[in-house]
């Protein structure tokens, strides 16, 4: 059995700061083996249900060199391999390849949800809000997608309580959520001490990759609509001139594809 896990770094246990999250900031050293032992028990767990080759895809965009190469290397779980990617969703090699499941590990909630810890989606400062076939989305719902394109379901998520009911809304009831805190506010959370947050979601994963999955693919309607409301005017721009890319209004930026892929790639890559 195959197994992604797509992880991020929002969604860990003791994480509430973006100075946790930030490349190069002094709590970022702490957040980084906070996060890098939650994906190691994600891994474990999934070693333990069956998995028989288990890649870690990082997606947390830290700034500068830390960019989708937040986790420390030298703590990474023997078990699994890892991608370092350039940009956001451009390695899809796992999936074309055939991939059983995947798990969203250290998920945060889209922007906007008022006790989503550090929530947003794509941009903390751009993207107010963003729809597939007028269907509000955050990150797991883009995650969801990718793997969805190659039919490969999302079998388990974690992160804080508004995360995992984002998840459940999106994905079904069937799908198996891992809440490591309860946000407060988007700055603030009641955690769970890092110890117990991995031995959860270590036996999730366990369950999770071990039973035949109870969710299906996500996959979007076909043909595909993406919208994103941006914050400010300003960037709407660089999507002029893009194939199957317009501008509804000045904030609105529409891409239009014969699935999804094909309409994400217009937008962001």
């Amino acid at each position: 059995m195959r197994v992604l896990v797509i992880s991020d770094m929002e969604g860990v246990a003791g994480i509430c700061r973006w100075e946790q999250v930030t490349g190069g900031k002094p709590q970022f050293e702490e957040g980084r083996k906070l996060y890098t032992e939650e994906i190691n028990a994600a891994v474990r767990g999934a070693r333990a249900g069956g998995a028989t080759e288990v890649v870690v895809l990082d997606c947390h965009g830290a700034g500068g060199g830390w960019s989708f190469n937040s986790l420390v290397p030298e703590l990474l779980d023997p078990g699994c391999e890892w991608v370092v990617q350039n940009e956001w969703t451009e390695y899809t090699a796992f999936l074309e390849e055939g991939c059983d499941a995947a798990m969203l590990i250290a998920m945060h909630a889209m922007a906007g949800t008022p006790d989503g810890v550090l929530s947003h989606t794509v941009s903390g400062t751009e993207w107010r809000n963003l729809w597939f076939n007028g269907q509000s989305v955050g990150e797991t719902g883009i995650n969801a997608a990718l793997c969805g394109q190659w039919g490969c379901p999302v079998v388990m998520v974690s992160g804080d309580r508004a995360t995992c009911a984002e998840a459940a809304a999106l994905l079904g009831p069937g799908v198996t959520a891992v809440e490591v805190k309860q946000g407060l506010g988007r700055y603030s959370a009641r955690h769970i001490p890092p110890s117990r947050a991995r031995f959860l979601i270590a036996e999730a994963a366990e369950e999770a990759v071990g039973t035949s999955p109870r969710v299906e693919p996500f996959v979007p309607e076909r043909p595909c609509e993406i919208k994103v409301e941006l914050a400010l005017s300003d960037g709407a721009g660089r999507w002029n001139h893009r194939e199957g890319v317009s501008l509804a209004d000045s904030r609105t930026v529409v891409s239009t594809g014969s699935d999804w892929w094909t309409a994400w790639r217009r937008l962001y890559l």
